[in-house]
Protein backbone atom coordinates (compact mmCIF):
# COMPACT_ATOMS: atom_id res chain seq x y z
CA UNK A 1 0.00 0.00 0.00
CA UNK A 2 1.29 3.46 -0.93
CA UNK A 3 0.82 6.60 1.18
CA UNK A 4 0.64 10.13 -0.17
CA UNK A 5 0.40 12.42 2.86
CA UNK A 6 2.23 10.82 5.79
CA UNK A 7 5.45 11.99 7.44
CA UNK A 8 7.54 10.58 10.27
CA UNK A 9 7.77 13.77 12.28
CA UNK A 10 10.01 12.68 15.15
CA UNK A 11 11.58 9.69 16.91
CA UNK A 12 12.82 9.48 20.48
CA UNK A 13 13.96 6.71 22.80
CA UNK A 14 14.87 5.90 26.38
CA UNK A 15 17.53 3.31 27.28
CA UNK A 16 17.77 1.43 30.60
CA UNK A 17 20.69 2.35 32.86
CA UNK A 18 22.13 -1.14 33.47
CA UNK A 19 24.40 -2.70 30.86
CA UNK A 20 24.52 -6.48 31.23
CA UNK A 21 27.40 -8.20 29.45
CA UNK A 22 26.82 -11.57 27.82
CA UNK A 23 29.98 -12.84 29.50
CA UNK A 24 28.36 -12.29 32.90
CA UNK A 25 25.37 -14.40 31.88
CA UNK A 26 27.62 -17.18 30.58
CA UNK A 27 29.53 -17.22 33.85
CA UNK A 28 26.27 -18.20 35.55
CA UNK A 29 25.68 -20.82 32.85
CA UNK A 30 29.20 -22.26 33.06
CA UNK A 31 28.29 -25.51 34.89
CA UNK A 32 25.50 -26.24 32.40
CA UNK A 33 27.64 -25.38 29.37
CA UNK A 34 30.43 -27.65 30.63
CA UNK A 35 28.05 -30.54 31.33
CA UNK A 36 26.37 -30.25 27.91
CA UNK A 37 29.65 -29.72 26.05
CA UNK A 38 28.71 -26.29 24.68
CA UNK A 39 31.61 -23.84 24.14
CA UNK A 40 30.59 -20.48 25.59
CA UNK A 41 32.60 -18.59 22.98
CA UNK A 42 30.83 -20.43 20.16
CA UNK A 43 27.44 -19.65 21.69
CA UNK A 44 28.34 -15.95 21.98
CA UNK A 45 29.50 -15.70 18.37
CA UNK A 46 26.32 -17.41 17.18
CA UNK A 47 24.07 -14.66 18.57
CA UNK A 48 26.51 -11.75 18.23
CA UNK A 49 24.86 -10.13 21.25
CA UNK A 50 27.63 -8.78 23.46
CA UNK A 51 25.43 -6.87 25.89
CA UNK A 52 21.89 -5.79 26.59
CA UNK A 53 20.28 -3.39 29.03
CA UNK A 54 17.99 -3.82 32.05
CA UNK A 55 15.78 -1.29 33.79
CA UNK A 56 16.15 -0.78 37.54
CA UNK A 57 14.28 -3.42 39.55
CA UNK A 58 10.77 -2.18 40.26
CA UNK A 59 10.66 0.15 37.23
CA UNK A 60 7.08 0.75 36.06
CA UNK A 61 7.75 0.10 32.38
CA UNK A 62 4.78 2.09 30.94
CA UNK A 63 6.42 5.18 32.48
CA UNK A 64 9.39 4.58 30.18
CA UNK A 65 7.04 4.63 27.18
CA UNK A 66 5.73 7.96 28.45
CA UNK A 67 9.27 9.36 28.73
CA UNK A 68 10.08 8.43 25.14
CA UNK A 69 6.72 9.77 23.94
CA UNK A 70 7.22 13.09 25.72
CA UNK A 71 10.63 13.50 24.05
CA UNK A 72 9.18 12.67 20.64
CA UNK A 73 6.37 15.19 21.03
CA UNK A 74 8.82 17.91 22.09
CA UNK A 75 11.05 17.22 19.08
CA UNK A 76 8.12 17.15 16.67
CA UNK A 77 6.62 20.48 17.68
CA UNK A 78 3.21 18.78 17.64
CA UNK A 79 1.02 19.86 20.54
CA UNK A 80 -0.59 17.12 22.66
CA UNK A 81 -4.04 18.38 21.67
CA UNK A 82 -3.22 17.63 18.02
CA UNK A 83 -2.75 13.90 18.65
CA UNK A 84 -5.74 11.99 17.35
CA UNK A 85 -4.60 8.47 18.27
CA UNK A 86 -1.98 6.73 20.39
CA UNK A 87 -1.01 3.08 19.86
CA UNK A 88 1.16 1.03 22.19
CA UNK A 89 2.86 -1.98 20.61
CA UNK A 90 4.72 -3.47 23.58
CA UNK A 91 5.13 -7.21 23.88
CA UNK A 92 6.03 -6.83 27.56
CA UNK A 93 2.97 -6.46 29.80
CA UNK A 94 2.90 -5.87 33.54
CA UNK A 95 -0.89 -6.28 33.59
CA UNK A 96 -3.76 -7.38 31.37
CA UNK A 97 -5.69 -4.12 31.64
CA UNK A 98 -5.95 -1.22 31.18
CA UNK A 99 -3.96 -0.70 27.99
CA UNK A 100 -0.45 0.73 28.14
CA UNK A 101 -1.67 3.34 25.65
CA UNK A 102 -4.25 4.42 28.22
CA UNK A 103 -1.47 5.01 30.79
CA UNK A 104 0.63 7.03 28.35
CA UNK A 105 -2.45 8.97 27.19
CA UNK A 106 -2.99 10.06 30.79
CA UNK A 107 0.69 10.84 31.47
CA UNK A 108 0.92 13.10 28.40
CA UNK A 109 -2.40 14.84 28.99
CA UNK A 110 -3.71 13.91 25.55
CA UNK A 111 -7.23 15.10 24.63
CA UNK A 112 -10.20 12.88 25.52
CA UNK A 113 -11.02 12.62 21.81
CA UNK A 114 -7.69 10.86 21.13
CA UNK A 115 -8.18 7.13 20.64
CA UNK A 116 -5.86 5.00 22.75
CA UNK A 117 -5.29 1.26 22.45
CA UNK A 118 -2.71 -1.51 22.51
CA UNK A 119 -2.00 -3.64 19.45
CA UNK A 120 0.12 -6.78 19.26
CA UNK A 121 2.03 -8.46 16.46
CA UNK A 122 5.12 -9.86 18.21
CA UNK A 123 8.36 -8.17 17.07
CA UNK A 124 6.57 -6.62 14.09
CA UNK A 125 4.10 -4.63 16.18
CA UNK A 126 5.73 -1.19 15.92
CA UNK A 127 5.80 -1.39 12.12
CA UNK A 128 2.18 -2.57 12.25
CA UNK A 129 1.34 0.43 14.43
CA UNK A 130 2.99 2.80 11.97
CA UNK A 131 1.04 1.15 9.15
CA UNK A 132 -2.32 1.57 10.88
CA UNK A 133 -1.51 5.15 11.89
CA UNK A 134 -0.43 6.00 8.33
CA UNK A 135 -3.73 4.72 6.96
CA UNK A 136 -5.69 6.82 9.43
CA UNK A 137 -3.70 9.94 8.52
CA UNK A 138 -3.97 9.32 4.77
CA UNK A 139 -7.73 8.86 5.06
CA UNK A 140 -8.10 12.15 6.91
CA UNK A 141 -9.30 10.56 10.15
CA UNK A 142 -6.54 12.22 12.20
CA UNK A 143 -3.84 14.85 11.64
CA UNK A 144 -1.23 13.38 13.96
CA UNK A 145 -0.64 10.14 15.84
CA UNK A 146 1.77 8.61 18.32
CA UNK A 147 3.18 5.06 18.35
CA UNK A 148 4.97 3.93 21.53
CA UNK A 149 6.72 0.83 22.79
CA UNK A 150 8.51 -0.16 26.01
CA UNK A 151 10.16 -3.53 26.55
CA UNK A 152 11.65 -5.15 29.65
CA UNK A 153 13.74 -8.33 29.48
CA UNK A 154 15.00 -8.60 33.08
CA UNK A 155 12.26 -10.94 34.33
CA UNK A 156 12.44 -13.39 31.44
CA UNK A 157 16.26 -13.43 31.52
CA UNK A 158 16.37 -14.17 35.25
CA UNK A 159 13.70 -16.89 35.01
CA UNK A 160 15.44 -18.46 32.01
CA UNK A 161 18.81 -18.48 33.73
CA UNK A 162 17.27 -20.18 36.72
CA UNK A 163 15.85 -22.96 34.53
CA UNK A 164 19.00 -23.35 32.41
CA UNK A 165 21.20 -23.77 35.48
CA UNK A 166 19.05 -26.59 36.88
CA UNK A 167 20.99 -29.88 37.10
CA UNK A 168 18.45 -31.76 34.99
CA UNK A 169 18.39 -29.37 31.99
CA UNK A 170 19.13 -31.22 28.75
CA UNK A 171 20.42 -30.03 25.37
CA UNK A 172 17.05 -29.94 23.53
CA UNK A 173 15.48 -27.83 26.28
CA UNK A 174 18.55 -25.57 26.47
CA UNK A 175 18.36 -24.97 22.70
CA UNK A 176 14.66 -24.06 22.86
CA UNK A 177 15.13 -21.53 25.67
CA UNK A 178 18.49 -19.95 24.81
CA UNK A 179 16.99 -17.24 22.54
CA UNK A 180 15.36 -15.59 25.56
CA UNK A 181 18.84 -14.57 26.75
CA UNK A 182 19.34 -12.43 23.64
CA UNK A 183 16.41 -10.16 24.51
CA UNK A 184 17.02 -6.53 25.48
CA UNK A 185 15.09 -3.64 26.98
CA UNK A 186 14.25 -0.12 25.84
CA UNK A 187 11.50 2.37 25.04
CA UNK A 188 10.80 4.30 21.85
CA UNK A 189 8.15 6.59 20.37
CA UNK A 190 7.31 7.98 16.94
CA UNK A 191 5.12 10.93 15.97
CA UNK A 192 3.45 10.66 12.55
CA UNK A 193 1.71 13.60 10.88
CA UNK A 194 -0.25 14.63 7.82
CA UNK A 195 1.89 16.48 5.28
CA UNK A 196 -0.26 19.60 5.69
CA UNK A 197 1.10 20.16 9.22
CA UNK A 198 4.51 18.49 8.85
CA UNK A 199 7.82 20.26 9.31
CA UNK A 200 9.76 17.08 8.53
CA UNK A 201 11.22 15.82 5.26
CA UNK A 202 10.79 12.18 6.32
CA UNK A 203 8.00 10.94 4.05
CA UNK A 204 6.50 7.49 4.56
CA UNK A 205 6.12 6.09 1.05
CA UNK A 206 4.19 2.93 1.91
CA UNK A 207 4.34 -0.60 3.21
CA UNK A 208 3.89 -4.22 2.19
CA UNK A 209 3.18 -7.28 4.34
CA UNK A 210 3.04 -11.05 3.90
CA UNK A 211 2.17 -13.86 6.32
CA UNK A 212 2.98 -17.54 6.69
CA UNK A 213 1.02 -18.53 9.78
CA UNK A 214 1.93 -22.21 9.49
CA UNK A 215 4.77 -21.15 11.84
CA UNK A 216 2.40 -19.84 14.53
CA UNK A 217 3.61 -22.37 17.14
CA UNK A 218 7.35 -22.16 16.45
CA UNK A 219 7.97 -19.34 18.96
CA UNK A 220 5.74 -19.14 22.02
CA UNK A 221 6.51 -16.32 24.43
CA UNK A 222 5.23 -15.83 27.97
CA UNK A 223 6.13 -13.34 30.68
CA UNK A 224 8.90 -15.55 32.08
CA UNK A 225 9.54 -18.02 29.27
CA UNK A 226 10.12 -18.14 25.51
CA UNK A 227 10.23 -21.47 23.70
CA UNK A 228 11.68 -21.21 20.18
CA UNK A 229 12.44 -23.61 17.38
CA UNK A 230 15.30 -21.37 16.27
CA UNK A 231 16.46 -23.18 13.14
CA UNK A 232 12.98 -23.69 11.70
CA UNK A 233 11.86 -20.18 12.58
CA UNK A 234 14.92 -18.57 11.01
CA UNK A 235 14.58 -20.61 7.82
CA UNK A 236 10.86 -19.82 7.51
CA UNK A 237 11.35 -16.15 8.36
CA UNK A 238 14.07 -15.59 5.79
CA UNK A 239 12.05 -17.41 3.12
CA UNK A 240 9.08 -15.16 3.90
CA UNK A 241 11.35 -12.08 3.83
CA UNK A 242 12.58 -13.11 0.38
CA UNK A 243 9.01 -13.16 -0.94
CA UNK A 244 8.21 -9.88 0.81
CA UNK A 245 11.27 -8.28 -0.77
CA UNK A 246 9.95 -9.28 -4.20
CA UNK A 247 6.61 -7.64 -3.32
CA UNK A 248 8.40 -4.48 -2.15
CA UNK A 249 10.39 -4.42 -5.40
CA UNK A 250 7.15 -4.49 -7.40
CA UNK A 251 5.39 -1.95 -5.17
CA UNK A 252 8.16 0.59 -4.51
CA UNK A 253 10.64 -0.18 -7.28
CA UNK A 254 13.24 -1.38 -4.76
CA UNK A 255 16.51 -2.72 -6.09
CA UNK A 256 19.63 -3.88 -4.29
CA UNK A 257 21.27 -0.55 -5.18
CA UNK A 258 18.66 2.19 -4.71
CA UNK A 259 18.00 1.65 -0.98
CA UNK A 260 20.70 3.55 0.89
CA UNK A 261 20.12 2.10 4.34
CA UNK A 262 18.31 -1.01 5.62
CA UNK A 263 16.86 -0.69 9.11
CA UNK A 264 16.07 -4.22 10.27
CA UNK A 265 14.57 -5.94 13.25
CA UNK A 266 17.70 -6.89 15.18
CA UNK A 267 17.57 -10.59 16.07
CA UNK A 268 21.25 -11.52 16.05
CA UNK A 269 24.34 -12.17 13.95
CA UNK A 270 23.31 -15.51 12.46
CA UNK A 271 19.88 -14.28 11.37
CA UNK A 272 21.28 -11.00 10.03
CA UNK A 273 23.93 -12.77 7.93
CA UNK A 274 21.50 -15.28 6.42
CA UNK A 275 18.91 -12.59 5.64
CA UNK A 276 21.36 -10.39 3.74
CA UNK A 277 22.95 -13.31 1.93
CA UNK A 278 19.54 -14.62 0.83
CA UNK A 279 18.32 -11.23 -0.38
CA UNK A 280 21.68 -10.42 -1.97
CA UNK A 281 21.99 -7.15 -0.05
CA UNK A 282 25.08 -5.26 1.07
CA UNK A 283 25.38 -5.76 4.87
CA UNK A 284 27.40 -2.55 5.21
CA UNK A 285 24.19 -0.65 4.42
CA UNK A 286 22.53 -1.90 7.60
CA UNK A 287 23.17 -0.18 10.91
CA UNK A 288 23.41 -2.81 13.66
CA UNK A 289 22.24 -2.44 17.25
CA UNK A 290 21.93 -6.08 18.33
CA UNK A 291 25.58 -6.28 19.53
CA UNK A 292 24.93 -3.70 22.27
CA UNK A 293 21.12 -3.73 22.71
CA UNK A 294 20.16 -7.32 21.95
CA UNK A 295 16.77 -8.09 20.46
CA UNK A 296 14.45 -5.34 21.78
CA UNK A 297 11.36 -6.82 20.13
CA UNK A 298 9.01 -4.31 18.48
CA UNK A 299 11.19 -1.42 19.68
CA UNK A 300 14.13 -2.70 17.65
CA UNK A 301 13.35 -1.14 14.25
CA UNK A 302 12.50 2.39 15.47
CA UNK A 303 15.37 2.37 17.99
CA UNK A 304 17.80 1.38 15.25
CA UNK A 305 16.46 4.07 12.92
CA UNK A 306 16.77 6.74 15.62
CA UNK A 307 20.36 5.75 16.38
CA UNK A 308 21.28 5.52 12.70
CA UNK A 309 20.03 9.08 12.29
CA UNK A 310 22.01 10.29 15.32
CA UNK A 311 25.19 8.77 13.90
CA UNK A 312 24.66 10.16 10.38
CA UNK A 313 24.04 6.82 8.72
CA UNK A 314 21.00 8.37 7.02
CA UNK A 315 20.87 11.77 5.33
CA UNK A 316 18.09 13.81 3.69
CA UNK A 317 16.94 12.30 0.42
CA UNK A 318 17.98 8.72 1.27
CA UNK A 319 15.56 5.93 0.49
CA UNK A 320 15.39 3.83 3.66
CA UNK A 321 13.97 0.32 3.88
CA UNK A 322 12.49 -0.73 7.20
CA UNK A 323 12.27 -4.52 7.41
CA UNK A 324 10.90 -6.75 10.13
CA UNK A 325 9.83 -10.31 10.80
CA UNK A 326 7.56 -11.26 13.69
CA UNK A 327 6.93 -14.71 15.08
CA UNK A 328 3.80 -16.17 13.69
CA UNK A 329 5.17 -15.59 10.97
CA UNK A 330 4.56 -12.12 9.55
CA UNK A 331 6.90 -9.94 7.52
CA UNK A 332 6.63 -6.22 6.76
CA UNK A 333 8.71 -3.78 4.74
CA UNK A 334 8.24 -0.02 4.67
CA UNK A 335 9.95 2.75 2.73
CA UNK A 336 10.76 6.18 4.15
CA UNK A 337 12.39 8.88 2.05
CA UNK A 338 14.51 10.72 4.57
Amino acid sequence: MLHSNVHLEALAYELPPHVVRTTSLYERLAPTLKRLGIPGAWLASLSGVEERRFWDPGTFVPDMASRAARKALERSGVAPEQIGCILSTSVYKEFLEPSVACMVHHDLGLPPEAMNMDIGNACLAFLSGMTLMSRMIDQGQIQAGLVVDAECSRAIAEATLQRLTAPDIDLPRFSKEFAALTLGSGAVAAVLTHSSISRSTHRIVGHVTLANTSYCKHCIGKVSEMITDQTSLMKGGVELANRTWALAARTFGWTRDNIKQFICHQVGARHHKLLFETLGLDPTRAFQTFPFLGNVGPASVPLTLAMADERDHVVPGDRIGLMGIGSGLNCAMMEIVW
